[in-house]
């Protein structure tokens, strides 16, 4: 018998403005919209990546839901409770549980710690262990994301790059989480080493059931590890679904144009490349209605002033765009 997928993570409506002051009484005149009402759900076991240009709000969203930044506005749930709103002595009971791999594993290692006391620094903060029982946890956690136990007493700068971020994703693991936000996770590595570190994560999800956020803007690396796909733009999610769905049949314009800019190995598969007029608008002025509007080449007038909502445009498939008006509204959030 099947299990039903258990949701460990849910995020409504989450919003992230920053002010912009100026002035020597540094007043308020403006707004950064970096992250504009976002909702998803993610599962236990499930890969969700998170993916568009630079600036639309993917790592934010990210930071706000490891409670690095608070959110302006919207709800964050963890395994059905609320978090968005805990101070840091509540949320820090429950850090056992969501965890992340960053962008830059060197930046990410305190150079003056060894590496076995690194990947131990969690279980001595949050698990009453005997200092045997640690460092045969620590053995563990290295075997299982390929480093020799040999190497514990090493320094992150004896490391290899690959191997700084499997430190990484090794200390992230200690203290077995549901939920890894992984914020650009392989971008600072050479391709064969990406390939390695999407592997081991894939392997890693399989054996421990660990559920990923996956923030990337390279496309084939999020094809390759995602279950489903959500695509942000200028701090909105414009298109969500399986990632199957998303690549064979985008439903957003702007998913389009991002798809066609993809290498393919065939060249009889090459695709009319689309090419965006003008440039990303800024955050501070977004437009009106549709964000995507001025650069869409099927925009309507519909689109300058009325913000489309999130659709179901065929089963588990969601697209916020006029063009499939057609279809049935999305389920309400909480």
């Amino acid at each position: 018998m099947t299990m039903a997928p258990t949701t460990v993570l849910e995020v409504h409506d989450l919003k992230k403005h920053f002010p912009v002051r100026r002035g020597i009484l540094s007043r308020r005149v403006g707004t950064v919209y970096a992250v504009d009402g976002i909702s998803f759900a993610l599962n236990s076991g499930e890969t969700l990546g998170l993916v568009g240009e630079s600036g639309c709000g993917k790592s934010t969203a990210g930071k706000m839901i490891l409670k690095l930044i608070e959110p302006t506005a919207g709800q964050i749930y963890l395994h059905g409770e609320r978090i968005d709103g805990l101070n840091r002595a509540a949320m820090r009971r429950r850090r056992n549980r969501l965890q992340v791999v960053f962008q830059d594993p060197y930046a990410s290692l305190n150079p003056r710690m060894r590496a076995n006391d690194i990947v131990a620094e969690p279980l001595r903060n949050f698990e009453s262990l005997a200092v045997a029982e640690i460092e045969a946890r620590v053995a563990d956690l290295f075997e299982k994301v390929g480093l020799r136990p040999d190497l514990m007493r090493r320094y992150p700068h004896e490391f290899s790059g690959g191997q700084r971020q499997r430190l990484v994703i090794a200390r992230a693991l200690a203290l077995k989480p549901s939920v890894i936000v992984c914020d650009e996770p392989v971008s600072a590595l050479d391709v064969s080493v990406q390939a390695q570190v999407i592997n081991l994560l894939a392997d890693l999800q399989r054996n421990f059931g660990v559920a990923y956020v996956f923030i990337a803007h390279d496309l084939a690396v999020v094809e390759h590890i995602s279950h489903r796909v959500a695509v942000m733009y200028l701090g909105r999610i414009v298109e969500l679904a399986d990632k199957r769905q998303l690549f064979a049949n985008p439903q957003h314009p702007y998913t389009e144009a991002l798809l066609s800019a993809v290498p393919v190995p065939e060249p009889a598969a090459v695709s009319q490349r689309i090419v965006l007029p003008g440039d990303v608008p800024s955050p501070i002025n977004p437009p009106a209605g549709c964000h995507f509007h001025p650069r869409c080449p099927y925009a309507m007038a519909r689109c300058r002033n009325e913000a489309p909502s999130m659709r179901e445009v065929a089963p588990g498939h969601f697209a916020a765009c006029h063009l499939r008006s057609g279809a049935v509204a999305a389920p309400s959030d909480r």
